[in-house]
C-alpha cells in the first residue's frame, strides 16, 4: 500500500515535480511558496532560526516518508504536538502526500483523543515525546510517530494529484455541549479563506510576525496556509505556547511588526507592566477566535501606544476566517468586513432577513464553507448549522463522507452567533445564541455584562452565565477574577455594572474565583462556569 501508480505520486530523490498538480490544492501551494523567494531566515524558535529552504527540504522528506510508510491519498493523519517549526510541515508534507491533517489540541486527555482517532478513522498519528504516553494510552491502534525523525530518512517527495473540493483537513470543534464533530474542510476552501485573509490584511514591509496561537487552532492552522500566499518573504517568531512575559520579550527582542492573538492574551498582558515593555516595532496584533471587549481593546492601546488591534471573526466551519478589519479602515467594536468569497445575511427566529442595523443571527454564505460535519451528529438548533447542503451539513457520502467535490456555494452557515452589520457592511458580534439569558422575559447578552465589569480597574477578567431561577427563569451569575492588590467587593461591582447595563441586566450574584476559566485555545470556557453553579 504505497499509493503510488494511479495516484501520479513522485518519488525520485530530490524530486518535486509539480506539473500534474490541479491548481489550489495545499500541497501545490507550499510548492509554489517554496520556490518563490530565494533562501532566507524564516522561522525563530527557542533561539534558533531556521532557513526556508532547509525547512522546504524536510518537508519533502517527510512527505516521501509518509509515502514509503502507506499513507495514501484521503487517509486522515492526526498530528497532537505543541507549536514547533514541525507542525507546518508536517502538514505541508501531507497535504503533498494527498492525506488529509486531522489537528489535534496537545491538552486534550486520552478518552478525547481516543474519540477523535476513532470518529476520524485515522490511519497514523504524529505527536511529540512528552505527549507520547497520552496517545499511547488513547489505546487505539494506528501507527504513532514520535517526532520526524523517522519520517526525515525519506526520499523528498513532491505532491500528489488531488482535486481543490477534495477533503484538506478534519477539524474537531467541541462547542460547548456535547462530543467534538469532525469539520471538513476542502482544499480550495483553505486555499481561498487564507488568499482573502492575507490579501485583505497584508502591508508591504509587515513581514515579521509573532505567532502564539495554537496551529492546532483553526486560527493558527489558517496562519500557516496563509504565510504560503505571501507575496514578499515572511517571517515568525513561533512560540511554543502562550505565556505573557515571553510574549512581551521576543516582541522587543525580535522586532516582530505585528502579532496574532485572541482576547484572553490581551487581558493576560494587561496585567503586566506594559509601561516596562516598549515595542516600537510593533504596528498591530490581529485578533479572532473570540469576542473582544471595546474596553480591552481601548485600554491595551492606551497603554501600548502605537499598536492597533485588528479584529476579526470566524469558525472552524468557515475555514477560520469569515471578516476582518482591514489596516487603515478599521472600526472600533466591529470584527471587520467580509472576506472577498463570503456574503452574510442577519436573520430573524423565522429565518428571514432583518433591516441593516438590526440584530438577529449571522449567516454566512460562499464557495470556502465547511462540506460538513464527519459522520452523523444531532442537529443543534442552538448552535452552529449548515443548511443547503447534504443532510443539513450532516455528511457521510462518496469515499466515506470525506473526498469529492461537493461545493458549497448554494448552501449558508447559521452560525448562532449573534449580531449585526451596518451600513458600510462591517460586522458587529453581540453574542453567542445559546449563551443567551433569559431572565424575567428579557434578553440579556452576557458580553454586555462581561464588557461592564471588566472596565472596573480591580478586574482582570470575568465572564457570566445564567442559573436556572424558578421565579425568573434565569439569573444572571458573574465570576471575576480581580488584580493581586483588589479591593472592589460583590457588592461594589453589582452596583457597578448596574449602573452600566441597566436594572434588568445586572447580575444579582458575583462569585470572585483565582482565575476565570478558559478552553485550550483560550477561549472563555462557560462550560467550565456552568459547573460550578452547583
Amino acid at each position: 500500500m504505497t499509493g503510488q501508480g494511479e495516484q501520479g505520486l513522485t518519488s525520485r530523490p530530490g524530486s518535486h515535480q509539480v506539473g500534474h498538480v490541479t491548481e489550489q490544492t495545499l500541497g501545490l501551494l507550499a510548492e509554489e511558496s517554496w520556490d518563490r523567494f530565494d533562501d532566507h531566515d524564516s522561522v525563530f524558535y527557542e533561539e534558533v532560526w531556521h532557513r526556508s529552504h532547509t525547512l522546504a527540504e524536510r518537508a519533502r522528506r517527510m512527505c516521501g516518508g509518509f509515502v514509503a510508510a502507506g499513507i495514501r491519498p484521503g487517509d486522515r493523519v492526526a498530528v497532537m504536538m505543541a507549536n514547533s517549526p514541525e507542525v507546518p510541515l508536517i502538514y505541508q508534507a501531507l497535504w503533498a502526500a494527498g492525506a488529509v491533517v486531522t489537528p489535534v489540541v496537545f491538552l486534550v486527555g486520552a478518552e478525547e483523543l481516543r474519540h477523535i482517532l476513532t470518529d476520524s478513522g485515522a490511519s497514523a498519528i504524529v505527536t511529540s515525546p512528552e505527549l507520547a504516553d497520552t496517545v499511547r494510552s488513547a489505546e487505539v491502534d494506528i501507527p504513532i510517530y514520535v517526532d520526524t525523525a523517522e519520517l526525515e530518512r525519506a526520499p523528498e517527495h513532491g505532491p500528489v494529484r488531488r482535486d481543490p473540493g477534495d477533503l484538506a483537513a478534519l477539524m474537531y470543534t467541541g462547542g460547548t455541549t456535547g462530543r467534538a464533530k469532525g469539520v471538513m474542510l476542502s482544499h480550495r476552501g483553505l486555499w481561498h479563506v487564507a488568499k482573502d485573509a492575507f490579501d485583505l490584511s497584508h502591508q508591504e514591509g509587515m513581514n515579521r510576525a509573532l505567532v502564539p496561537v495554537p496551529l492546532s487552532h483553526a486560527y493558527g492552522l489558517i496562519i500557516s496556509v496563509a504565510s504560503m500566499h505571501a507575496t514578499e518573504p515572511q517571517q515568525a517568531v513561533l512560540m511554543r505556547w502562550f505565556e505573557p512575559k515571553t510574549f512581551l520579550s521576543l516582541a522587543a527582542e525580535q522586532r516582530v511588526r505585528y502579532g496574532t492573538v485572541v482576547p484572553a492574551m490581551l487581558q493576560m498582558l494587561l496585567a503586566e507592566p506594559l509601561e516596562s515593555h516598549p515595542l516600537p516595532d510593533l504596528a498591530f496584533l490581529t485578533c479572532g477566535a473570540a469576542p473582544l471587549g471595546r474596553d480591552v481593546l481601548a485600554e491595551f492601546e492606551r497603554r501600548m501606544p502605537g499598536v492597533r488591534i485588528l479584529e476579526g471573526y470566524g469558525l472552524t466551519e468557515t475555514s477560520a476566517v469569515t471578516t476582518f478589519n482591514p489596516p487603515g479602515r478599521r472600526r472600533v467594536g466591529s470584527v471587520g468586513l467580509p472576506l472577498a468569497g463570503y456574503a452574510i445575511t442577519i436573520r430573524d427566529g423565522a429565518g428571514e432577513p432583518v433591516e441593516t442595523g438590526d440584530v438577529g443571527e449571522i449567516c454566512v454564505s460562499g464557495d470556502s464553507l465547511m462540506l460538513g460535519y464527519r459522520g452523523e451528529h444531532e442537529p443543534d438548533p442552538e448552535g452552529t448549522t449548515l443548511v443547503g447542503g447534504p443532510a443539513n451539513g450532516l455528511v457521510d457520502g462518496p469515499a466515506d463522507g470525506l473526498d469529492g467535490d461537493t461545493g458549497s456555494g448554494d448552501k449558508e452557515l447559521r452560525t448562532g452567533d449573534i449580531g449585526c452589520v451596518d451600513d458600510d457592511g462591517y460586522l458587529y458580534v453581540v453574542d453567542r445564541k445559546k449563551d443567551l439569558i433569559i431572565r424575567g422575559g428579557f434578553n440579556v447578552f452576557p458580553r454586555n455584562v462581561e464588557d461592564a465589569l471588566n472596565q472596573h480597574p480591580d478586574v482582570v477578567m470575568s465572564g457570566v452565565v445564567g442559573r436556572p431561577d424558578p421565579r425568573v427563569g434565569e439569573e444572571v451569575v458573574a465570576f471575576v477574577q480581580l488584580r493581586p492588590d483588589a479591593t472592589a467587593t460583590a457588592e461594589e461591582l453589582i452596583e457597578w455594572a448596574r449602573d452600566r447595563v441597566g436594572r434588568v441586566k445586572y447580575p444579582r450574584e458575583v462569585r470572585f474565583v483565582d482565575s476565570v476559566p478558559v478552553t485550550s485555545v483560550h477561549k472563555l470556557d462557560r462550560k467550565a462556569l456552568r459547573a460550578r453553579l452547583g
